[in-house]
């Protein structure tokens, strides 16, 4: 076993991994400054560092970069519930391990501990690099899925992201071609929702001159553009069956065959695809062929929706507003106030990170700026109507037996987190990312007592 050694400025998140890392069998020290944490390495041999990031004056960073510096440094793991693509870089340039974003599984640590203190070559478990900033979020579902970006960017795989509308999802498509071996080459998007079966054909498989009416020169399709590139195919769950067998073909021979030619050519494609439906369950109905869903699905993202994220809105409104006013030649918006994140947090967001774009554009035409909150609520309202439309497409996806209110659903997480806990709640408030009088308060409101339970 290892001597790890645990840094962190929050006493009950540092008891709580200091105790799981104890009970199987490490030794641990407990430090809860960069500076606490030095002294201890110069009166004591460690294994492993598991510190946070965010701590009064000199950061995990630092930390990680004064141990780097050391003769035969231990390795260190980072922790924080501020993930950015930046930190996740920069943990990555100075050598960390590895990086985990709070709320945590305790197991995770654990199994990411006894990982780091196998010792072996670091190459080999080396944190994933971080993708472009296009994308804006620091929320762990953000951190998990830049994670699972980075892990599968340099595979030649098949990946299919799954996400509502508006939430992203080209954008992580993009990202993925762009941490593969394919950056350089070329990278083209289809949005196979928008458009019928004949014209979708001549999109991605092109056609040659005569093929249609006023058809007076060839046209190269999309998998031909993005030859030595990726190809990105959004709203995968709404093409026909018949156009299905076509897509299929070409994903199981890689050849292409232009509408009105009798000679197919065989190009070098990476195919995303991306959908807002349960392509599990148009399998088992019957209306999308399950040897095309995993074609298509060698390996799964999920985008979270915004309204599980609302912590990243301010970082997303604050994105938009150096946008919105580039687009309104200003060389800044004013923005945005209190009531303003306060009545955009309220809100659900049918329409994910799109809607909240169109809304702040809408809000800072009509108001010069982001500091009047009645200007939000009027663009929310005119905005919503068509933005609930991507909710009403999901309405009938889900099984009616398994809709419970927001405050039943909440119950059940924190019950069996709990229970997961043996009724720690100081273990339990760590893993749900809250502190452990907020969580006492949610026992008592939702009528949750650790004898009955």
């Amino acid at each position: 076993m290892a001597t790890v050694l645990v840094v962190d400025d929050d006493a009950g998140i540092r008891e709580s991994v200091v105790l799981a890392l104890t009970k199987v069998g490490h030794r641990t020290l407990q430090a809860d400054s960069a500076g606490a944490a030095l002294q201890l390495l110069r009166d004591h041999r460690v294994d492993l560092v598991v510190s946070d990031i965010y701590m009064p004056g000199d950061d995990g960073l630092a930390l990680l970069r004064a141990i780097s510096e050391r003769r035969d440094p231990p390795r260190v793991i980072l922790m924080t519930a501020r993930g950015t693509i930046e930190t996740t870089a920069l943990a990555q340039r100075f050598g960390a391990f590895d990086y985990l974003a709070k709320p945590f599984e305790l197991s995770e640590l654990v199994a990411r501990v006894g990982a780091a203190t196998r010792r072996v070559p670091i190459a080999e478990e080396q944190i994933e690099a971080a993708p472009p900033s296009r994308i804006i979020g620091s929320h762990p579902s953000m951190v998990a899925m830049y994670k699972a970006i980075a892990r599968v960017a340099p595979l030649r795989v098949p990946v299919l992201i799954l996400g509502e509308s508006g939430s992203g999802k080209e954008l992580v498509a993009q990202s993925i071609h762009d941490l593969g071996d394919r950056a350089s080459g070329p990278f083209v998007a289809l949005n196979c929702g928008a458009i019928p079966d004949t014209l979708l054909e001549n999109e991605l498989f092109g056609s040659t001159r005569g093929a249609f009416t006023d058809s007076r020169q060839d046209r190269r399709g999309a998998l031909s553009r993005a030859d030595g590139g990726t190809l990105f195919l959004d709203e995968i769950g709404d093409i026909s069956a018949a156009f299905q067998a076509k897509l299929l073909r070409f994903l199981q021979d890689g050849s292409v065959t232009p509408l009105g030619s009798d000679k197919s050519h065989r190009v070098d494609v990476r195919v995303v695809a991306a959908t807002h439906r349960d392509l599990k369950h148009l399998v088992a109905s019957g209306a999308f062929r399950e040897d095309l869903y995993y074609r298509l699905a060698a390996y799964e993202i999920d985008v979270p929706p915004l309204r599980a994220r609302r912590s990243d809105i301010p970082l997303l409104v604050e994105h938009f507003r150096r946008r919105i006013a580039t687009e309104m030649h200003r060389e800044t918006l004013p923005g945005p106030s209190r009531a303003v994140l306060d009545a955009l947090d309220a809100y659900d967001w049918p329409g994910n990170v799109r809607q909240l774009e169109q809304v702040l554009r809408r809000a800072a035409i009509d108001s010069n700026g982001l500091t009047d909150a009645r200007a939000v609520e009027s663009a929310l309202q005119s905005i919503a109507p068509r933005a609930a439309e991507a909710r009403e497409e999901h309405a009938d996806e889900a099984p009616r037996d398994e809709l419970v209110s927001l405050d039943e659903a909440e119950r059940r997480h924190i019950v069996a987190v709990l229970r997961a806990t043996a009724g720690n709640q100081t273990q339990a408030a760590f893993i749900l990312g809250i502190e452990r009088k907020t969580l006492a308060r949610k026992m008592k409101r939702l009528q949750i007592s650790l004898d009955q339970e």
